[in-house]
């Protein structure tokens, strides 16, 4: 009984539940959700937290990706039942057609390549720590 009312307590959450929807559609890293879902990359990363605690979503490294997916097992038991609970109310959803939206947008943008990119300090800088202020204007 408990891990039933675990499974359905953590889909009870709104931005746990968008993150199932579009995890049904493709395995994506924090930084496609936080995109997407537009959100900050904590609160992603909690929601996701409590996903996977549950056995809902498992993570996979991909170099120095994490990607997060929902397991082969439960993908075939997740979709049937949310079907049963309003498909067709789901695609007429305004926030999940936003979260559709974004998630072509992100996919064309490539966001995991362009916002995992590191910014190096310019040439000059490497090593050295920012000059800090006196306070005092110059």
């Amino acid at each position: 009984m408990k891990e039933i009312l675990k499974f359905f307590k953590t889909l009870s959450d709104p931005t746990r539940l968008r993150i199932i929807f579009l995890l049904l559609g493709k395995d994506l890293c924090v930084c496609e959700l936080t995109f997407i879902l537009k959100m900050s990359q904590s609160r992603v990363s909690h929601q996701l937290r409590i996903l996977r605690d549950a056995g809902l979503v498992e993570d996979k490294r991909d170099g120095k990706w994490m990607i997060y997916g929902i397991p082969p097992n439960i993908r075939g038991t997740l979709r049937p039942l949310l079907d049963l609970f309003g498909k067709e109310k789901r695609r007429e959803s305004a926030e999940i057609l936003k979260d559709l939206e974004n998630l072509q947008i992100c996919l064309k943008d490539d966001i995991r390549r362009t916002r995992g990119r590191r910014t190096r300090a310019p040439k000059g800088m490497r090593g050295r720590k920012p000059a800090q202020s006196s306070g005092r204007p110059a």
